[in-house]
């Protein structure tokens, strides 16, 4: 996959669990849990069929979607990395 792509992707996946987490932060988890649910199903989807071809990006995606601050912190350090 394209890397800028990848990159993208990643970010996306990353804002959707960080949205996540802040409803469950606020207590309103409850009121879209089905919601979340699914998409939960279709990032598993996505990165199971993005595994096949690319197993780095699947894991990021998953990281993203369920640890989305690690992978916000690990983006921040590869950034800097290339800043120096």
């Amino acid at each position: 996959m394209d890397p800028r792509l990848a990159s993208l992707l990643t970010e996306l996946v990353e804002k959707m669990g960080l949205l996540r987490q802040d409803l469950k932060r606020r207590g309103d988890l409850e009121k879209y849990e089905a919601r979340i649910a699914r998409v939960d199903a279709m990032l598993s989807k996505l990165a199971e069929e993005v595994s096949a071809g690319d197993e780095d990006l699947a894991k990021r995606l998953r990281t993203a979607w369920q640890q989305p601050g690690r992978s916000l912190a690990f983006r921040n350090v590869e950034h800097q990395k290339k800043q120096s």
